[in-house]
């Protein structure tokens, strides 16, 4: 190996050395979600609270609302054909007690009915119409608060963005010419973090809200389907 190899091999060494130095005393610029969510000033998390606070209403609502639109979407046959039996024996009593023991979206409906059994098939129809109206009312009394939370987020997050730019461009008349980026950054923060924020509050709001309007959807043909099968149960009037 002759010297010139042996130098070149040197200055490799020397230059790969050097290049590591450069990147291992390079700072780390990456930055976590709770920094980037805190860095916007006293106006960024005031907002990004909110937001938070209404990221868990809408888990909430949402959890909730599923489990029992899941069970009211159940189908009970052994229910159906004890309250059929009943029926066929004349055991109106009997039948009722049942229901209120059941305690289901089609219990209560079956109640209804059975209690009106008196009256006339057009009348009974009507009442349990009413009836299942009213369950299906029930059941959907909270999937308003997911769509107003599906609304108000985004707008909260565009709240955000403005009182981000209010603060760049105060700090920006109060330097005058000394005006640096760093000046600007919780301003720019505030902006850009909680639009963010705020949009993905309200796309998953929207997407709980519309999931669970398609699901209490099922559930009133599904309660249709009910009516009919009790009004088969009684005799023609």
């Amino acid at each position: 190996m002759n010297e010139d190899t042996i130098n070149q091999m040197a200055q490799d060494i020397m230059l790969q050395a050097e290049n590591g130095g450069v990147e291992a005393a390079m700072p780390d610029d990456s930055i976590s979600i709770y920094e980037l969510a805190t860095s916007g000033g006293i106006g960024g998390q005031l907002i990004m609270t909110a937001l938070f606070i209404l990221s868990v209403i809408t888990v909430y609502l949402f959890v909730e609302r599923f489990i029992a639109i899941r069970k009211a979407q159940k189908r009970d046959d052994n229910f159906i054909y004890t309250i059929r039996d009943f029926v066929a024996d004349n055991k109106i009593e009997a039948a009722e007690e049942l229901c209120r023991r059941t305690n289901t979206i089609v219990s209560n409906l079956f109640l209804t009915g059975l209690k009106n059994m008196d009256k006339s098939n057009d009348d009974l129809y009507h009442r349990l119409d009413k009836s299942a109206n009213h369950e299906v009312h029930r059941i959907e009394a909270k999937l308003p608060g997911l769509a107003t939370i599906a609304g108000a987020a985004p707008m909260l997050g565009f709240l955000g963005t403005v009182i981000g730019m209010i603060i760049t461009f105060h700090k920006m008349a109060v330097a005058g010419g000394q005006i640096n980026i760093e000046l600007l950054t919780n301003g720019i923060y505030t902006a850009m973090t909680t639009t963010v924020a705020g949009l993905i509050v309200g796309i998953v709001a929207y997407i709980a809200y519309n999931q669970l309007v398609s699901r209490v959807t099922k559930i009133a043909f599904i309660l249709e389907a009910y009516i009919d099968e009790f009004m088969d149960l009684t005799p023609n009037k």
